[in-house]
């Protein structure tokens, strides 16, 4: 009797998550076709209809839930498989895929990995950089063991811990009148060009929060794709912006023409945690990473 692949499972599983065919293509690192192809040969070889495309995405039939909670299940058991005779036992041994959102990832990941490579030598440290939502997805198809990510981040099946707050920083081009302002606060960025990262960053919608904006009220008419596209957009004197504290500390706007000031009351922007997906059997692993990382950046 033939029975399914692993690789067909997680493509269906992922499917289940994601509810579509594209994105949960990118959770598996393969292309829509080759997702797509597998899910149809997994429907063959049980002789039942699993998914049903639709305009918006993709249904699981009723066998295609009951086969996702199945596939999990076996998932679950191949991973701790996996992980138990890899580690026998020991923290932080083997593979880990870690993921980290780019808002975060340059500031963090460079102090951590080498604390983590000098603590943990048999540890196989593989890096992910991408938005919250697609690391998410990842977690859930077990591409990825854990995430780096900005809280607070609500995901079904997904667990997290907060490592440390962030406070953001007003950020204006050299000269400009609030940079030069005593007891600046957020409230005084009213009528400027609040300049913010393109739809999608979380870190945009933690700085309108902060500011008590709507998306789209109050603001230029540019958005930048990176911090450092957007600090460049300051120094050119095209509005005024929030930046992470974290990335200002580890020379995000060193030698460009941008004032830096922070606020007379500490704003915080976010709090900066680790994810994992729930049950997962490398947790213990994810929660010590988290705890290399808070340890990494207090010593810098």
């Amino acid at each position: 009797m033939l029975i399914p692949t692993l690789r067909q499972l997680q493509f269906l599983v992922a499917l289940g998550d994601t509810g579509s065919f594209s994105r949960a293509a990118e959770a598996c690192h393969v292309t829509q076709p080759t997702l797509s192809a597998g899910i149809k040969e997994l429907e063959e070889l049980l002789g039942v209809k699993l998914a049903e495309r639709e305009a918006r995405g993709a249904r699981l039939t009723h066998a295609g839930e009951l086969a996702v909670q199945r596939a999990s299940a076996l998932l679950n058991d191949a991973h701790a498989l996996v992980q138990a005779v890899q580690s026998a036992g020991a923290l932080l041994t083997g593979p880990f895929h870690l993921g980290a959102i780019p808002t975060i990832a340059p500031f963090v990941l460079p102090q951590a990995v080498q604390a983590l490579k000098s603590a943990y030598p048999k540890l196989r440290l593989y890096l992910h950089e991408d938005k919250t939502g697609r690391l998410i997805d990842q977690l859930r198809s077990r591409t990825l063991d854990a995430a780096l990510i900005a809280l607070p981040w609500e995901a079904q099946g997904i667990e997290t811990e907060i490592l440390f707050d962030d406070e953001f920083v007003f950020a204006a081009p050299a000269g400009h009148p609030l940079a030069k302002k005593n007891g600046l606060a957020p409230e005084d960025l009213s009528g400027e060009d609040l300049l913010l990262l393109e739809d999608g960053h979380c870190l945009r919608d933690h700085a309108l929060s902060i500011c008590q904006m709507r998306t789209g009220e109050r603001e230029g008419q540019v958005a930048a794709t990176s911090l450092g596209t957007l600090v460049n957009m300051v120094a050119g004197g095209l509005g005024v912006s929030l930046l992470p504290k974290l990335a200002v500390d580890h020379g995000l706007s060193v030698g460009s023409e941008v004032a830096v000031r922070d606020f007379v009351r500490p704003v915080i922007g976010r709090q900066i945690g680790i994810a994992w997906r729930s049950g997962s059997p490398r947790e213990a692993d994810a929660r010590k990473i988290g705890e290399v990382v808070k340890t990494a950046l207090a010593d810098h």
